[in-house]
């Protein structure tokens, strides 16, 4: 799996120093009285997915919050959905490749929203010399000195290639904002750039796929937890995610900011509930694969969103979030039509 990382000078250093931050942080945030009183167990022996069970002995069940769904999806039915929707991405890509088409995926949303899982399952079985993921560290200062969608577009797709964002330029519009670490200018500056950064991108052809993953507030908090006492995960949490915890509301007020100004027709978002990952990750493979005009797509497995789950942000969001109106650059809830993108393919756009 190709992956793009900013490298350190001193990565001993930066790790020591990235421990004792960790350290630091947890002192600081109680998520739980007791951490030693919990434990973790396997999901129908899925080790992938452990699940919190609580000083009673029973599991911790934030993931029901205000969710659709009463039960999650059951481990055999997510594995025969996947696979079948894994073979669908191996047809697409070989169309991508045959076509010389460009594909970009962002995968963004709150902290422990199940991003990174999601964008493993689909790099599971596609070929890696067609297909990267892109996870930016800190800019370097020959970046911050740059302008700031320049970084980012060295990353973009080239001809025959897919590429997965494991966060992206809504950086700026999300953690940035929230934690200060940008101008109320260049944040403003962002949100004017934005459209059309991507309206140039999606007007030279290449298919654009923005995805939002939703988690509850009760089931980040018991995210965080389980990488807390999960020997195996303590080293996705950072001193930014434990800092968001409590800037809940700030974020949630970042995000409608952000779509109201970025969800537009050309590049529409698409938000997809994750309190359930395995539905979360089958959703989000059928929203990529209804998006992009490969041929001899089986209907019976893509099939349609979810619309309990999937969804404009406008319709999908958790229950103590604001709910926000349609944006003016949505004149509805379609996402681009396929058909278009492959009219612009049969024309030679793109290439």
């Amino acid at each position: 799996m190709a992956t793009t990382r900013t490298k350190s000078e001193s990565p001993r250093r930066d790790h020591l120093a990235g421990r004792e931050r960790r350290k630091v942080a947890w002192d600081s945030v109680r998520l739980t009285e007791d951490l030693d009183a919990l434990t973790l167990e396997a999901d129908n022996e899925d080790l992938d997915d452990p699940i919190l069970v609580g000083p009673d002995g029973k599991r911790v069940d934030t993931w029901r919050e205000n969710y659709p769904y009463e039960e999650r999806l059951e481990r055999g039915e997510y594995e025969r959905q996947k696979r079948a929707l894994q073979v669908e991405l191996l047809k697409m890509q070989e169309w991508i490749q045959d076509h010389g088409q460009r594909v970009c995926v962002l995968f963004e949303g709150r902290d422990a929203a199940g991003k990174g899982g999601t964008i493993k399952r689909f790099m599971e079985h596609l070929d890696p010399r067609a297909a990267r993921i892109v996870a930016l560290g800190k800019p370097t200062e020959r970046e911050i000195g740059e302008w700031y969608f320049q970084r980012y577009i060295a990353q973009l797709p080239s001809a025959g290639e897919i590429v997965l964002f494991d966060r992206s330029w809504y950086n700026r519009a999300g953690v940035e904002r929230v934690m200060g670490w940008t101008t109320d200018e260049k944040y403003q500056l962002f949100l004017k750039q934005a459209p059309v950064f991507e309206r140039l991108q999606t007007d030279d052809g290449l298919i654009l796929i923005k995805l939002w993953f939703s988690v509850s507030r009760g089931e980040q908090r018991t995210r965080f937890i389980i990488r807390r006492i999960d020997p195996v995960r303590q080293w996705k949490l950072s001193p930014t995610d434990l800092a968001l915890i409590d800037r809940w509301d700030d974020f949630t007020e970042a995000k409608a900011a952000m779509f109201e100004v970025t969800d537009t027709d050309n590049a529409p978002w698409t938000v997809i509930r994750s309190n359930d990952k395995r539905r979360a990750r089958v959703a989000a493979m059928r929203q990529v694969l209804s998006r992009v005009p490969y041929p001899d797509k089986d209907p019976t497995v893509v099939g349609k969103p979810d619309s309990r789950i999937v969804g404009p942000p406008w319709k999908i969001y958790e229950h103590d979030e604001r709910k926000i109106h349609r944006p003016p650059g949505r004149t509805s809830a379609k996402t681009p039509d396929p058909s278009s993108i492959d009219a612009r393919v049969l024309d030679g756009a793109g290439k």
